[in-house]
């Protein structure tokens, strides 16, 4: 059992990063969907846009990549802390990737076309092939949650297993 490596964890922190960066997109387009047009004066004059403006929809595509994105750059950071094989930190890896990115990009294609894929068919919500397609994206990231948990809980609790207690 070994702490994880530098390269991977550096690799989770730059998914991080990245997932910051796309929430910085997220968010430029909530602007444009609340203002109803591109205001990038001077540099570009005003261009009316339609997107759909559901508040809470770009606020969650905006929020996830900020949320998933700090969750990768913690587990990368606190990887010396998670003391497994190998091929278990490469789960811990693929799998915090995978919750991370399809719970967070899924959202914004969500917000863009005012669904939910919280519900095969839609449910209570807006329905349709695009609701569908991406309600069957987001079955990955919740395996891939779990996985991440527990064998991230397994890593930390060997670690503290050799930890000498404090008084």
């Amino acid at each position: 059992m070994t702490s994880m490596p530098e390269r991977t964890r550096a690799l989770l922190v730059l998914n991080g990063v990245g997932l910051l960066a796309f929430s910085v997109f997220v968010g430029w387009h909530w602007m444009f969907a609340l203002l109803g047009q591109v205001v990038l004066w001077p540099v570009i004059p005003p261009i009316d846009i339609q997107l759909p403006a559901d508040h809470r929809a770009w606020r969650m595509a905006h929020m996830e990549g900020i949320t998933q994105g700090l969750m990768l750059m913690a587990i990368g950071c606190a990887g010396q802390f998670f003391l497994l094989s190998g091929r278990s930190h490469r789960v811990l890896f693929w799998s915090s990737v995978i919750t991370a990115w399809f719970f967070s990009v899924p959202t914004y294609f969500h917000a863009l076309l005012g669904t939910r894929g919280l519900a095969f068919g839609g449910g209570p919500f807006k329905g349709g092939i695009g609701n569908d397609i991406l309600y069957l994206v987001g079955w990955p990231p919740v395996i891939a949650v779990h996985l991440m948990l527990a064998v991230a809980g397994v890593g930390i609790w060997r670690y503290l297993k050799t930890v000498r207690r404090q008084s």
